[in-house]
C-alpha cells in the first residue's frame, strides 16, 4: 500500500521558518509536490519537483520557500522561510506514480504571532 506522511508543521510566528517533510513508501514517484489548502479556499498548488529535479513554484512562494527531494529515502521536503499570515493552511503532499497519484494526510501550519 502506497503512502505518503508528513511532517514538520507546527505553529510559527511571522517572519519565521519552517521544513516540512513527506516520506514516501514504495518505488520512486515521477512527481511529488507540495499543495495547501486554507479554510474557504480551494486547495492550490505550492511546489512540485520532478525525479530529475525540476521544480516549480507558485508566484506567492517564489523566493521564499524551497523544494528538494532525496531519492534514496523517497522523501521530498519544503523549506519555508518568511512565513507569512496567509501562508497558514492544512499543508499536503503528493506524488505521481504510474499515472496515478497519490496524496497525504496533511500537516497544518499557522503562521500567528
Amino acid at each position: 500500500q502506497v503512502q505518503l506522511v508528513e511532517s514538520g508543521g507546527g505553529l510559527v510566528q511571522p517572519g519565521g521558518s519552517l521544513r516540512l517533510s513527506c516520506a514516501a513508501s514504495g518505488s520512486i514517484f515521477t512527481f511529488m509536490g507540495w499543495y495547501r489548502q486554507a479554510p474557504g479556499k480551494e486547495r492550490e498548488l505550492v511546489a512540485q519537483i520532478d525525479s530529475s529535479g525540476f521544480t516549480k513554484y507558485v508566484d506567492s512562494v517564489k523566493g521564499r520557500c524551497t523544494i528538494s527531494r532525496d531519492n534514496a529515502k523517497n522523501t521530498v521536503y519544503l523549506q519555508m522561510n518568511s512565513l507569512k499570515p496567509e501562508d497558514t493552511a492544512v499543508y499536503y503532499c503528493n506524488g505521481l506514480r504510474y499515472g496515478t497519484l497519490y496524496w497525504g494526510q496533511g500537516t497544518q501550519v499557522t503562521v500567528s504571532s
